[in-house]
């Protein structure tokens, strides 16, 4: 397996499974993404950073697909959205970012669900499916994820998944405009059970 090579497959990834499909974010999407956004909003706000002004306009979206495109082809970071394959619903969407590669050959997931769909096992399913490419296709060696102390529902679905709790970072990300504490989570390649 080369350490150091750059997956030719990964602009192409659509893992899918458990009834899900998940798939880079594309220009048709933005009326459900913008829908399920805007009606998740105050269920989302506690958990993620300030949403640019712009955030739900045309235009932004148009902006947030170029930098996916520029990320993934940088191998940087891989942006999906998670479907319900049966009827297409949009149910939320994952990120793998800060891509690694060299010796160290880790990732950073971010998650979030639509609040309609929350505490359904959407993420967890959406996670399982997600964690065989990450491993596979993009040949991580290290997916790390961090998460705030209070949001219970996000440790379970990492702990569900396998993921490890690793430590707390103090004042790690910037959240709903606050400096914030993060539960580190990592699961490396070795410890994923397909």
């Amino acid at each position: 397996m080369a350490l150091f090579r750059l997956p030719s497959s990964a602009p192409s990834l659509m893992p899918r499974g458990s009834g899900l499909l998940l798939r880079a974010p594309e220009a048709a999407d933005f009326q459900q993404w913008v829908q399920l956004r805007e009606y998740s909003r105050a269920y989302l706000t506690p958990w993620e950073p300030i949403w640019p002004s712009d955030d739900l306009t045309r235009a932004g979206f148009r902006r947030r697909l170029r930098r996916y495109a520029e990320d993934i082809a940088g191998d940087r970071s891989y942006p999906f959205i998670v479907l319900r394959e049966s009827d297409g619903v949009m149910l939320g969407g994952v990120t793998l970012a800060n891509v690694r590669r060299g010796i160290v050959q880790a990732g950073t997931i971010g998650y979030w669900i639509g609040e309609p769909y929350a505490g359904r096992g959407y993420m967890t399913a959406a996670l399982r499916v997600l964690l065989p490419t990450l491993f596979g296709e993009l040949n991580l060696h290290r997916i790390e994820a961090a998460c705030i102390p209070s949001n219970v529902p996000s440790i379970r679905v990492l702990e569900k998944c396998g993921f490890t709790r690793e430590g707390l970072a103090r004042r790690y990300l910037c959240i709903n405009g606050i400096w914030q504490d993060h539960l580190l989570f990592g699961m490396l390649h070795e410890d994923f059970h397909d």
